[in-house]
């Protein structure tokens, strides 16, 4: 006996639930993810780093930094892409409510006063390592203060 084929003009299943999965299994792996420093361990005042892989097979994220210093101003800034081997991006305190960024030969300024982006750091600004953003064993985005900083006292 054969088995009964599908009406005609009713489209089958299967690749109405293959349409729906497809997404899922693109963006299976890809690392979308955020890591806070949290300044004097106030949740409402932090410098905030997001991660995001646009593509699984890609080996660049688009990165971002949050400045917060909540309820007075919390702002994203767009700091283009970083490479996901080995990514490593530190922190270091400028002065008061002053930050500078760096990954590889990158380097960026934020100040959490205002929420706002500063122009490109002095060749000679005095920089106090904070910690580091990278990925851990698990591929997620951490947050580690430095040894001996001021950020691990706290």
């Amino acid at each position: 006996m054969r088995s009964p084929s599908p009406k005609p003009g009713k489209p089958t299943k299967l690749p109405s639930l293959l349409t729906a999965l497809l997404p899922a299994v693109l963006l299976a792996g890809c690392v979308n993810d955020t890591a806070s420093y949290m300044i004097d361990n106030n949740r409402d005042h932090a410098v905030i780093v997001m991660v995001s892989q646009k593509y699984f097979w890609s080996k660049q994220a688009d990165l971002r930094v949050l400045a917060s210093r909540l309820p007075e101003c919390q702002r994203s800034f767009e700091f283009g892409t970083v490479a996901l081997d080995d990514l490593n991006i530190e922190l270091f305190s400028t002065g008061e409510e002053s930050f500078l960024l760096r990954a590889g030969e990158d380097m960026w300024q934020i100040e959490t006063g205002g929420c706002t982006q500063l122009g490109e750091p002095a060749a000679d600004v005095q920089a106090q390592p904070i910690g580091v953003f990278h990925m851990n064993e698990k591929k997620n985005l951490v947050f580690e203060k430095a040894e001996g900083s001021a950020g691990a006292a706290q």
